[in-house]
């Protein structure tokens, strides 16, 4: 069952949260990160982005960026932008995009459980990001960002949030630029506290990586450098744990995660054409942007037009979760077989465009010429995520994409 842990965490006082907190470090390239923060002291992309406090053209990797986050969260705290609570907490981290809001649970999840498979993933690391994060995290010795898990729902854990949200007033409440809700509260009854963790450890089996693969690998190998460093280790050490959000599934919704593609692999737009209809019935769309309804249905923009592509019978596996995936139809069936792009991790003729973007952004790219052809793909669902950790399966890359993200900067955790 999963472990759930209250901890003393690090806060921004109310009067500078909104500036404080930012937007994910993976979600901004050095450039957008330095602009975001201009004339914001408080950005915590100051320290989850560093880089954009030294010379232009500094390789994000450098040692000088590390350590420049640690002197940068140094600074938050001696400037008290940063306070931590004097008494271990719970807290309700709650977002809202429209009109639709999900609450989550802020705690430490347990190095044990990634270590143990209590922690569910769906999807496969990369080292080098993973090293990135680590040395952040070793360097802070913080994890100054939360990962965003989900849970199968409990109804007696989402009573004691619906009774805390009625009767409490929130700490932070605020609208980001993006145009979504923030809302924070803190658990500051002892009993509720302990009444929460119990039943994650009852009625909680699994938690399941939702969005932050990287973020949760890095914490959890740290925990376990430090585990194997400290030859007085007892388990109750702030390391074990790491700083989560606990959102229940049937609050959250996954949109679409769609793909543009450089060149049509030596075919000319008639010979794709006649290569799709092999295995996908083709209908000519017009001009107008045409999105997917259901699984196994996908849009496709070339030369100026919108196409639907219904896979035919026989070419795909309902019975396997991963063969189900429509990302996966589309890689074996088109980018592989007929594009040629075998390896969505490092090919370049591919890239990837989250569907908070609109399809819109995908007519844009091919139109402007930087692309041939994009494809829109309906969007997984969370059972079918659920399904696949559970079967120790491992979605493709870049299938998901969960909306809002988390802000950073609300609440950190410290190692120590």
């Amino acid at each position: 069952m999963a472990i759930l842990k209250a901890f003393k965490g690090l806060r921004p006082p109310v009067a500078i949260a909104q500036a404080l907190a930012s937007r994910p470090y993976d979600v901004l390239n050095s450039a957008e990160a330095r602009e975001e923060a201009k004339a914001n002291d408080y950005s915590l992309l100051h320290i989850i982005k560093p880089e954009i406090d030294l010379p232009l053209g500094i390789d994000e990797h450098d040692q000088s960026v590390y350590e420049k986050a640690k002197e940068n969260f140094e600074r938050f705290q001696q400037n008290k932008w940063l306070v931590q609570d004097e008494k271990e907490r719970l807290y309700i981290y709650a977002q809202t995009m429209d009109g639709r809001t999900q609450y989550g649970i802020v705690g430490c999840a347990a190095v044990e459980d990634y270590m143990n498979g209590i922690i569910k993933k769906h999807e496969l690391t990369r080292k080098d990001k993973e090293e990135d994060r680590m040395k952040h995290v070793r360097i802070t010795n913080a994890n100054m960002e939360p990962v965003f898990f989900t849970y199968p729902a409990v109804k007696e854990i989402d009573a004691i949030v619906s009774n805390i949200i009625e009767n409490q007033k929130p700490e932070y409440d605020f609208i980001a630029d993006d145009g979504f809700g923030h809302h924070f509260w803190v658990i500051n009854d002892d009993t509720t506290i302990q009444k929460i963790i119990e039943l994650f450890r009852t009625k909680v089996p699994f938690t399941y990586v939702a969005d932050g693969h990287h973020r949760t690998a890095a914490a959890a190998l740290v925990g376990n450098e430090k585990k194997s460093m400290n030859p007085n280790h007892n388990g109750s050490e702030e390391y074990n744990y790491f700083l989560a959000v606990h959102f229940p599934d049937n609050q959250l919704k996954i949109i679409d995660y769609n793909r543009v593609v450089k060149d049509m692999n030596g075919l000319n737009s008639v010979q794709l054409l006649e290569k799709l209809n092999k295995t996908f019935i083709v209908k000519d769309e017009g001009y107008d942007i045409f999105k997917p309804s259901h699984l196994h249905e996908f849009s496709m923009y070339l030369d100026t037009k919108w196409y639907s592509l219904k896979v035919r019978e026989g070419f795909y596996n309902d019975a396997d979760p991963i063969g189900v995936l429509d990302v996966t139809i589309l890689s074996n069936l088109i980018l592989d077989n007929i594009l040629g792009i075998k390896d969505l991790r490092t090919d370049k003729r591919i890239d990837f465009v989250g569907g908070i973007r609109g399809l819109g952004e995908l007519k844009r790219r091919v139109d402007s010429g930087e692309m041939k052809l994009a494809f829109a793909l309906y969007a997984v669902s969370m059972k079918q995520l659920i399904d696949i950790a559970d079967t120790g399966n491992i979605m493709p890359p870049k299938t998901t994409w969960f909306e809002p993200k988390l802000r950073s900067g609300l609440i950190v955790h410290e190692l120590s």
